[in-house]
């Protein structure tokens, strides 16, 4: 069982050929699709209303440009078939056809696809978006994906270089645009309208989330997100230790707001940043800065300060125990940012597992959201529209 509920059957196994195992995972896809796109966006709210008035088109002083330039030296870089694979209209539906199973057949163009050059020029526009620390993390996710495909023998589905990316829109200096990397363990929805950027959702993780062996053994990911969030715990007084636990008991796959999940109506749980003193307040806003610094220093100030502008609106929640190695999930969610980190059951490595059914540090899952209708930008591609009128797509 995987995060979103969704049972795969062991790839090439228990009597199914490639060939089936692919149809299966091709009509699994379609429907959770169809089901997760069934309604509109409306985003991630409280209680199904959108709180208004939370963003605005607004210059932050931060340029694009590199990443404008990135963009169009990679699209310069593709035969006219390629193109008619990668370039999608700003408003399309496809922003929302992301999923982490491995199984998901995704549109764009794959980096197992490209030249070496396109290769580099793709890995350009990453690098140009993202942070330092933001892009490193995001290429070890890729290659412990090749050390998952070495461990699971499954190079089909698994691998370093099976990792999609598709352009939204014609990148612009004053017009919306985006791009988004799509793959197993790795999502970057990237919206830019002038010197604004959103990137959200955002989702990364791992299986495992350690190398001990193959190409890339020594690397290691997600413990600084791990420890920090126990720390976090651990530094509350003892009555805020009491409300921000939901559950001692961690049992199975916690995540509410993963792929297909844009409408989640999640509740504030926990306990609020306004009930917390100077130090746990601090720990608190560096570990939501610990996640938006994955993007560049400039707009990850821009949302650092959108986020202290709700800081008192902000929770923090918890599930499971609190040792240096259990499993736990928590939670840190205002109106204007949402962020989970999850210790999952295991997945694609069941067979070496202790107990198949029991979450793992192991494994892990983190989604970053911009609630309230926001997440790929979209309330400012809203009110750009109402300036700009268009024609839909």
């Amino acid at each position: 069982m995987l995060a979103s509920g969704v049972v795969v059957p062991l790839a090439f196994g228990q009597g199914h050929t490639r060939t089936e195992t692919a149809e299966q995972f091709r009509r699994m896809s379609e429907e959770y699709e169809a089901k997760g796109l069934a309604e509109a966006f409306r985003g991630v709210t409280t209680n199904g209303t959108v709180q208004p008035n939370l963003f605005e088109i607004a210059p932050t002083g931060v340029s694009t440009e590199p990443v404008r330039n990135a963009a169009e030296k990679f699209l310069a870089s593709l035969t006219s078939v390629q193109l008619t694979r990668v370039m999608y209209p700003v408003d399309d539906v496809k922003w929302r056809k992301w999923m982490n199973q491995h199984f998901y057949d995704r549109q764009g163009l794959s980096f197992q696809e490209m030249s070496e050059a396109q290769r580099d020029l793709a890995f350009g526009l990453m690098r140009a978006s993202l942070s330092s620390s933001g892009f490193e993390l995001t290429r070890n996710v890729m290659r412990l994906n090749e050390t998952l495909a070495e461990l699971s023998d499954d190079h089909e589905f698994l691998g370093e270089w099976l990792y999609f990316i598709t352009i939204m829109g014609k990148p612009s200096a004053t017009d919306p645009w985006g791009w988004q990397l799509d793959g197993h363990h790795a999502i970057i929805n990237y919206f830019v309208l002038g010197d604004q950027v959103v990137m959200t959702p955002h989702f990364f993780g791992s299986e495992p989330v350690k190398a001990t062996s193959g190409k890339y053994k020594g690397v290691e990911i997600l413990q600084q997100e791990q420890n920090d969030g126990l720390g976090m715990l651990l530094g509350l007084p003892e009555a805020a230790r009491r409300k921000a636990v939901l559950n001692f008991s961690k049992t199975g796959n916690n995540n509410l707001t993963e792929a297909f999940k844009d409408n989640v109506v999640l509740d504030y749980a926990g306990v609020r940043v306004a009930d917390l003193e100077g130090p746990a307040r601090k720990r608190l806003t560096d570990l939501m800065h610990l996640y938006v610094r994955n993007m560049p220093d400039g707009h990850a100030r821009v949302k650092m300060n959108e986020v202290q502008r709700h800081i008192d609106n902000t929770w923090f929640a918890w599930i499971g125990e609190s040792q240096a190695d259990s499993a736990f999930y928590y939670r840190v969610q205002s109106p204007v940012i949402l962020i989970e980190f999850d210790h999952q059951q295991p997945a694609n490595l069941r067979k070496f597992a202790a107990d198949a059914n029991k979450p793992t540090q192991q494994h892990v899952h983190c989604v970053v959201r911009t609630p309230n209708g926001n997440d790929y930008g979209k309330d400012l591609l809203r009110q750009h529209y109402l300036a700009h009128p268009h024609k839909q797509a």
